[in-house]
């Protein structure tokens, strides 16, 4: 890369072509064919009409040496005119009007490369790096890699170094330096900033390239005008046989084996809780199932004894009529004279064994019905989904102003047959909105049509 290039050869006669054609710079300094670099002599002047070149991505720079100090004029390309004072105001108090505005002038011209990008390769040597875990074990540390910058506020980097004395071999070691200098302060403190372990610090080469590049950028800048555009870390290298890493080595590697040893642990009481906890909720599932299959047979035996209470209660009801139709006409019951002053009443008779039988079945049908809604709370989780038995129609009957009952319709037909229950008895139910006598109801009416009438007296 050219620096300070080589003279240009003067074009147009006494007049020169201002520009710069190396192909590879950063800072080239113009001068006139003969002259040598960084001279004052009034040899060395520019006359007024030459031109002045300026390509795209450049910036021409022109130090005036005046007595009060220097001054400057910046030309950004793209620029191709020849230099009169209504381009270069600041000519109008140089040029002496003595020599009619032909006179030669006094300046330095500098070219500033704005588009090109320079790339300073640097390495840090290895340097104690603490884990932070374990601070008294240091391992040596070494990165390599890549910075690449360039001039974006010329303005600013003039400010900051002079044109006459730069030089670019100089300028990129102060800014080696620096780079090493900051690579050096930021690696240090990743295992503490982050938690990195130290050990995998080598893994890390992505979060340790984006920290560096976000450390160095503001500070390149300030210090010496340039934009860093990359920064490229292509190896962090830990001296694995220092003795400090044989030492962090064993270190974690006992701790990484112990929490291996604990994780399992806890895996394993993990798994013997659950199983624990599953053979509970297994002997649970079974005792309730156990007491429900117990009480299941208990109610189905609960329902065969009423049954058979049932029937043992309608005997008895049996025994009890026959009773007292034997004692009929006893202590003076009125009914047909067998000559021995007793009598014998036949409706009575009747009438008490209907009645016997209708108090019996309907004792059996409301226990029926108690049972069955008993039954047909727990048999579907004992047998399956049982079939519920058919509602019981139950009628309340009005005798003498009062409502007896229920009864079913069974206990009704018998009551019928013995005279105490006609089609004119008043009757009601569940779902009906007033008593209704019984011979309006379609299925109480047929109780009455198959009714035989009463044996007439005999004469």
């Amino acid at each position: 890369m050219g620096f300070f290039g080589k003279n240009k050869t003067n074009e147009g006669g006494m007049l020169d072509v201002i520009r710069c054609d190396e192909p590879s710079y950063l800072i080239w300094k113009w001068r006139p064919q003969g002259e040598v670099a960084n001279t004052t002599k009034k040899e060395n002047a520019i006359r007024y009409g030459s031109s002045l070149r300026v390509k795209e991505g450049e910036v021409a720079v022109f130090v005036y040496p005046q007595k009060d100090g220097s001054q400057q004029d910046f030309i950004a390309g793209p620029y191709d005119q020849t230099i009169k004072t209504g381009n270069f105001p600041i000519l109008a108090s140089i040029v002496g009007a003595v020599f009619g505005g032909n006179s030669p002038f006094q300046a330095e011209i500098y070219f500033i490369n704005l588009a090109g990008i320079i790339q300073i390769k640097f390495g840090v040597p290895f340097f104690d790096v603490s884990d932070s875990r374990f601070s008294d074990y240091a391992v040596p540390v070494a990165v390599r890699g890549t910075i690449s910058f360039k001039i974006s506020d010329y303005k600013e980097f003039i400010k900051l170094h002079r044109l006459i004395d730069f030089n670019l071999d100089s300028f990129q070691a102060q800014i080696r330096d620096s780079v090493i200098k900051y690579v050096k302060g930021v690696v240090s403190n990743i295992p503490s900033d982050t938690g990195i372990p130290l050990i995998q610090l080598e893994r890390k080469i992505f979060l340790i390239n984006e920290t560096v590049e976000n450390y160095i950028k503001p500070r390149l800048q300030s210090d010496f005008g340039v934009t860093v555009s990359a920064v490229d870390i292509s190896d962090v290298e830990l001296d694995k046989g220092s003795e400090g890493y044989k030492e962090l080595k064993a270190v974690t590697a006992d701790i990484t084996t112990q929490t291996t040893q604990a994780q399992a642990a806890v895996n394993i009481k993990q798994m013997q809780d659950m199983q624990r906890v599953q053979m509970k909720n297994l002997e649970e599932t079974q005792r309730i199932q156990r007491e429900e299959m117990q009480r299941a047979q208990k109610l189905q035996t609960e329902s065969a004894n009423l049954s058979a209470f049932q029937i043992e209660k309608q005997t008895e009801v049996g025994i009890a009529g026959a009773t007292a139709l034997g004692n009929m006409g006893v202590n003076g019951g009125a009914g047909i004279n067998l000559g021995n002053g007793n009598g014998f009443n036949p409706a009575g008779m009747m009438a008490g064994m209907a009645m016997g039988s209708a108090i019996g079945q309907n004792m059996a049908g409301m226990m029926n019905g108690a049972l069955g809604g008993i039954n047909q709370q727990f048999s579907p989780k004992m047998a399956g989904a049982a079939v519920p038995p058919p509602p019981v129609i139950q009628y309340n009957v009005a005798v003498n102003g009062q409502s007896t009952g229920p009864y079913t319709v069974q206990v009704l037909s018998q009551m019928a047959a013995s005279g105490q229950f006609s089609k004119n008895s008043m009757v009601w139910k569940t779902g009906m909105t007033s008593w209704q006598p019984a011979g309006e109801i379609q299925e109480l009416a047929a109780l009455f049509a198959q009714n035989v009438p009463p044996v007439p007296p005999v004469m």
